[in-house]
C-alpha cells in the first residue's frame, strides 16, 4: 500500500512538473501575442483591414459588413468576434454563417503559433483552415436562403478606447485567462500521467481506434486529438509539443492532426458560446467536424499521390 501511494505520488509530481513546463510554454506565446494583437485592434487597423475582405463576403454570400466580425474572430477570438455580432443586427442566418466561419478560422496568430511549434508549418495550416472556411460557409449557405442582403454598422463600434483603459482590460482578461489555461493544463496533464502509469492509456486507444480511422489519424494522437477536441489547442497544443520532443509521432502522423485539430477543436465551449444568440446548434457542430474529417482524408491522398509519383 504505501509503495502503491509513493508511486501515485511520483505520476502527481510528474505531472505537475510537464503541466508547469507547458504552462511556461504557453505563457511566451500567449502574452506577447495578445498583446500586440489587442494594440493591433485599439489601432483602428482592424477595422481597415477588414475592408480588405468586403470582396470575400461577396464570394461567401455575406454582406460587406460581416467582414467585421469574421476578421476580429479571426486575429483576436471568437469572444470578440460574438461581441460584434451582437452589436449589428445581422439576421440568424447571417449570424450562423459568420459562425460556421469562426468556429473554425478563429485566433489565427495565436493559435498558429501553437500549432507551427508542436508539428505544422504557421502558414500551410493558416491557409488551410481559411479554405476550409470559406468552403463550409459556401456549402452550408446553400441551406439558409438569401444571405447577403446589407445592414447598417453602428457608429460606436469604430470608436477607439483610451489605450490605458484596453491595456487595463488587457490585463484583467489574460490573468483570468491565464489562470483558466493553469488549472485545466495542470489537470490534463496530472490525468495523462496517470493514465499512462495505470495502463489506461492503451485501453483508450483501443476504444477510439474505430473514431481515429474515421477522422484519418494513427492510433497514437487519439489522447492529443481528445485533449485538443475538448478544450482546445492551446491545452492540446501544449501536450502535443511534449509528444513531438518525444519523437513519438512522426512528421505526417502530426500534420493530420494538425490539420484535424486546427479545422475541429474546442468542441464544447466554442459552439456553446454561439447558442445565446439562438443559432442552430446543429451548424454549430456538425459542419466542422465534417470538414475537418473531409481536410484530412484530401491530405492524406495527396501524400499518398506524392509518395507514388517520387517512388
Amino acid at each position: 500500500m504505501a509503495k502503491f501511494q509513493s508511486q501515485l505520488r511520483s505520476v502527481f509530481l510528474v505531472g505537475i512538473k510537464r503541466g508547469w513546463r507547458s504552462y511556461v510554454w504557453i505563457c511566451q506565446i500567449v502574452i506577447p501575442v495578445s498583446f500586440l494583437v489587442t494594440l493591433l485592434q485599439w489601432t483602428g487597423w482592424l477595422n481597415q483591414l477588414s475592408c480588405l475582405f468586403n470582396p470575400l463576403m461577396s464570394l461567401i454570400n455575406l454582406p460587406s459588413q460581416a467582414a467585421l466580425p469574421i476578421i476580429s474572430g479571426m486575429l483576436v477570438n471568437i469572444y470578440v468576434a460574438i461581441a460584434v455580432m451582437t452589436a449589428m443586427p445581422f439576421t440568424i442566418e447571417q449570424m450562423t454563417l459568420i459562425a460556421v466561419f469562426n468556429l473554425i478560422c478563429h485566433n489565427l496568430i495565436t493559435e498558429g503559433v501553437i500549432q507551427h511549434k508542436s508539428g505544422i508549418n504557421v502558414i500551410k495550416i493558416t491557409l488551410i483552415r481559411i479554405t476550409v472556411a470559406i468552403l463550409a460557409v459556401l456549402i452550408v449557405s446553400q441551406f439558409l436562403g438569401d444571405t447577403s442582403q446589407g445592414i447598417t454598422v453602428p457608429t460606436p463600434l469604430t470608436a477607439a478606447s483610451p489605450l490605458l483603459m484596453v491595456v487595463k482590460d488587457w490585463a484583467i482578461n489574460l490573468i483570468a485567462l491565464l489562470l483558466k489555461i493553469l488549472g485545466i493544463l495542470m489537470a490534463v496533464t496530472i490525468m495523462l500521467e496517470f493514465s499512462e502509469s495505470l495502463g489506461w492509456t492503451e485501453y483508450s486507444v483501443k476504444f477510439l481506434r474505430p473514431l481515429m480511422r474515421i477522422l484519418g489519424l494513427s492510433e497514437q494522437t487519439s489522447t492529443l486529438w481528445v485533449t485538443s477536441a475538448a478544450f482546445g489547442l492551446m491545452y492540446g497544443g501544449a501536450v502535443t509539443i511534449d509528444k513531438a520532443r518525444k519523437g513519438v509521432l512522426d512528421k505526417e502522423e502530426l500534420e493530420r492532426l494538425h490539420i484535424s485539430i486546427g479545422i475541429n477543436h474546442s468542441m464544447v465551449e466554442d459552439p456553446a458560446l454561439f447558442l445565446a444568440l439562438a443559432l442552430n446548434p446543429f451548424w454549430l457542430w456538425v459542419p466542422k467536424l465534417v470538414m475537418a474529417i473531409i481536410a484530412v482524408q484530401i491530405y492524406r491522398i495527396v501524400r499518398y499521390l506524392k509518395n507514388k509519383l517520387l517512388h
